[in-house]
């Protein structure tokens, strides 16, 4: 696999001086916005830096809710995070969370954005590293901060006017990728109107893991994606733009070329009075 890394091969490799490891743990939800941290404080992969989902991976929500519940922060403010990290242009980085991998996803995706080409995220996650025996400590290292030099992939990145466009007609294949349920608004926990992006078809996130927890192999991927040339256009979108981006790394393990991540996502796209929404199962034929 391209984007991902075994824990093996993350062992084999703790110590060397080019190796940034970031802690992506999260929960998501009122009153765990903390958990994360505190469980990187209590224990975490040697060496390990964290960064918070909604402190260091998200801009301030906006007042009128446009941008989503997790706002793409602009270049300038992930530059600084990622130099503060200790993240250089020739780091290589290795994320890992707790979460299946969608918090990791998230740092993964951002750094692609900003034109890092070295990263990648951890099989299975922190547990199944300290299940297996691997070090785990609770030291915080002081980072020295790295020059980095951002390129921003817009081509990467689609906005709520892409999105628009692209309603009714067959330029682009919208994925969602949220359970199920709340894409054919039975529920929605998070956010204020339940349902999908009209036309959008339903690829679950979580499908791209296996029985374990561990990332199904690129054969496996394709599959989730089966009819889709490989070459087509494809914007990906979930509630608020985390777990959308493990459906872009699967997508891009399984050879997709032309995917896009709606950051702003579902709960960017009710923000606008006049969006369509839809409900119920659609699938392109």
């Amino acid at each position: 696999m391209n984007h991902i890394v075994s824990l093996k091969w993350l062992l084999a490799r703790l110590y060397e001086s080019d190796l940034v490891i970031v802690d992506c743990r999260f929960q998501m939800g009122k009153g765990q916005e903390n958990a994360g941290r505190e469980a990187y404080e209590a224990s975490h992969i040697p060496g390990a830096v964290y960064l918070d989902l909604e402190k260091d991976l998200s801009a301030q929500v906006e007042p009128d809710g446009h941008g989503g519940r997790h706002p793409l922060p602009d270049a300038a403010q992930l530059t600084g995070t990622f130099s503060r990290a200790g993240i250089g242009n020739a780091s290589r980085v290795v994320a890992y969370d707790d979460q299946g991998g969608a918090m990791a996803s998230r740092l993964w995706w951002l750094l692609k954005y900003l034109g890092h080409d070295q990263v990648y995220v951890l099989d299975q996650g922190f547990t199944a590293w300290r299940e297996a025996g691997y070090p785990v400590n609770a030291e915080q290292q002081v980072r020295i901060p790295a020059p980095y030099l951002a390129e921003v992939q817009h081509s990467m990145l689609a906005e709520v006017d892409d999105v628009r466009e692209l309603l009714d007609t067959d330029q682009a294949t919208l994925i969602d990728s949220r359970e199920p349920a709340r894409y054919r608004g039975e529920v929605e926990p998070l956010d204020k109107a339940a349902g999908h992006i009209p036309g959008a078809i339903n690829r679950f996130w979580k499908d791209a893991l296996n029985e374990q927890g561990g990332w199904r192999d690129e054969a496996a991927q394709a599959a989730r994606f089966e009819g889709l040339a490989k070459d087509a256009p494809l914007i990906v979108y979930c509630g608020s733009g985390v777990t959308a981006t493990p459906n872009v790394l699967a997508l891009q393990e399984a050879g997709y070329t032309n995917v896009r991540l709606y950051a702003g996502s579902w709960s960017d796209w009710i923000s606008y009075e006049g969006n369509a929404l839809a409900t119920g199962y659609e699938e392109k034929a």
